[in-house]
């Protein structure tokens, strides 16, 4: 069995082979979903925070950044240790603890609560999407890995455009607290699907056993790898500015022109839309170009999106065209993120759970920095997003820029580091 043909539920090729694959994609799929579904379901409901809790919107935003700081740390700690103890443990406990932070959230009655609950759910959820990666890069490589990250990605982006929509419609019969209820159910959902789906991919004769030693020589080796740094900074600082407009974009479109959540949650779903139509868009390119030039492609994209966001704001120019540059901007994470998260994986196959925890580290850090400096100033003016935005996005070209001549080279060599 090759890399490119992975076992999985049913086993075997042929058309059972072939239905082992679609489970997995949708399993993996769906856990990658857990940054999403954190973030974005309670996003309508976000306003209502302050009031319900006695607390500012400040502190409602930190509920947000917390969740980001969650997402980050809880990778750079499962990554590794599903390097030594193997896939599927961790990524059970994680979902697991998933569902119980979920449903302390919905009865907690301080602000500071939340916020410490929305780090433990956030670092909880991170075990399905650093672990989802090292799966794919147990099992693929090349093109096929940048294929099966982009229809991985694909129902990625379906959360965005669900979430929210769920959020709005929860909030239409319940409470901010009913959302919460809801982000449970589907932990429980998404751990019976971990049990049937996600088997063990690492085997034991891979795994590190060289502790701590073997986790710091592992991060030691991505840090001096060129090709590995650039490549996730550029993909992760487009995706940082789509995390500046997650937490900006309930006070730009509700407050400042007045959207009502269904219509936030209508808005926030054709951007959402737009990743999914660049992700498969990718896949289809994949035959005739490289995830090089698919992962520039996304970052220039990132970046006009960006520039067209800042002229528009200063010029006034209206909901219109702030929906068509947020489409641009956002829609670049379709390009930008799986094919960065291909080419960083195959440069370092041998460590693909550090590898997938740097890379998801970098990510939400560099989110969890962008959201809360959307919010300086007059956060419905928009002025604070664009600046945000055309900042990452032009840090990101630079550092695709930077990394370029290496990345030509073809993918790096494959580290035995974890046993360090």
């Amino acid at each position: 069995m090759t890399p490119a043909d992975p076992p999985g539920p049913g086993g075997g090729s042929g058309p059972a082979g072939g239905r082992a694959r679609v489970w997995l994609i949708v399993a993996l799929g769906a856990l990658s979903a857990f940054g999403p579904l954190c973030l974005d379901m309670y996003l309508p409901a976000l306003p209502e925070l302050p009031g319900e809790l006695n607390s500012t919107s400040s502190a409602a935003q930190l509920t947000l950044s917390a969740c980001i700081v969650g997402l980050a740390v809880g990778q750079l700690v499962t990554g590794p240790l599903s390097d030594r103890l193997g896939r599927r443990r961790p990524l059970l406990v994680g979902v697991a603890i998933f569902v119980l932070a979920s449903a302390l959230c919905a009865v907690t009655t301080s602000m500071t609560a939340l916020i410490g609950l929305r780090l433990v759910q956030g670092a909880a959820g991170a075990a399905g999407i650093v672990i989802g990666r090292a799966v794919i890069a147990d099992l693929f490589t090349g093109k096929a890995a940048a294929a099966f990250f982009s229809a991985v990605a694909s129902i990625n982006g379906l959360a965005p455009i669900l979430a929210p929509v769920i959020g709005g419609q929860v909030l239409r019969v319940g409470t901010w607290r009913t959302v919460f209820w809801v982000l449970a159910g589907i932990g429980v959902v998404l751990l019976v699907l971990s049990l049937v789906i996600v088997r063990e991919s690492l085997p034991p004769d891979r795994r590190s056993a060289g502790g701590l030693r073997a986790t710091r020589t592992a991060f030691a080796a991505l840090a001096r790898d060129r090709g590995y740094v650039g490549c996730v900074l550029a993909g992760s600082l487009v995706t940082a500015a789509m995390f500046g407009y997650i937490s900006a974009s309930p006070f730009v479109l509700q407050d400042r022109f007045g959207l009502s959540a269904q219509w936030f949650s209508a808005c926030f779903a054709l951007n959402a839309l737009g990743i999914v139509a660049a992700t498969q868009l990718g896949r289809l390119l994949l035959r005739r170009t490289t995830s090089l030039t698919l992962l520039t492609v996304g970052v220039l994209q990132g970046l006009v999106g960006a520039v067209l966001l800042a002229v528009t704001v200063a010029a006034g120019w209206g909901l219109p065209m702030v929906l068509a540059a947020l489409f641009v901007m956002v829609s670049a994470v379709g390009f930008a993120l799986p094919h960065a998260s291909a080419i960083a994986m195959d440069r370092h196959r041998l460590i693909a759970g550090s590898a997938s925890a740097l890379l998801g580290l970098t990510q939400f850090a560099l989110g969890a920095v962008t959201a809360p400096l959307v919010g300086l100033g007059d956060p419905a003016s928009g002025a604070a997003l664009a600046v945000v935005a055309l900042a990452a996005t032009g840090l990101g070209t630079l550092a695709l820029l930077a990394a370029r001549p290496v990345l030509g080279r073809g993918p790096g060599p494959d580290r035995t580091v974890a046993s360090g």
